[in-house]
């Protein structure tokens, strides 16, 4: 599968995910639910997997955690808060860049509407030869 028709086949699970359940939920509820939806789509998909950081020489093994990761291309971190926060954002294109990622989908189920917690994001980092992170 292309990655926008993955994109777009994520989004359109999500949404119906919120349509059928609305806000209110524990993030973990949406997450588990979207990512047995997508694994029985017959989509490859990781949940909660451990990415290592490394800085000036030293790796952290588990520097943290990212919610799904469809068909190894697709980052989508899950929210379920009422109030949108520039961080959240923040803290998926980081993950983007340090799991060298394109793009990703920030899904907060929190807000009244799916299209108002949904961003998709697009990593324009690109390391360079000489360039460490």
């Amino acid at each position: 599968m292309e990655i926008e028709e993955l994109v777009s086949h994520c989004i359109d699970k999500g949404y119906r995910l919120h349509r059928d359940l609305g806000p209110g939920l524990l993030e973990s509820v949406y997450e588990a639910l979207l990512f047995e939806g997508l694994r029985r789509d017959g989509l490859i998909v990781h949940r909660q997997g451990a990415v290592a950081v490394e800085h000036d020489g030293i790796v952290i093994e588990n520097g943290f955690r990212f919610d799904l990761l469809v068909e190894d291309k697709l980052l989508i971190e899950i929210k379920s808060t009422e109030r949108h926060a520039a961080v959240h954002a923040k803290q998926v294109l980081t993950y983007l860049r340090l799991m060298d990622l394109r793009i990703g989908l920030l899904m907060n189920f929190g807000r009244g509407t799916f299209k108002d917690g949904l961003q998709r994001l697009v990593n324009n980092y690109r390391r360079t030869a000489g360039s460490q992170s």
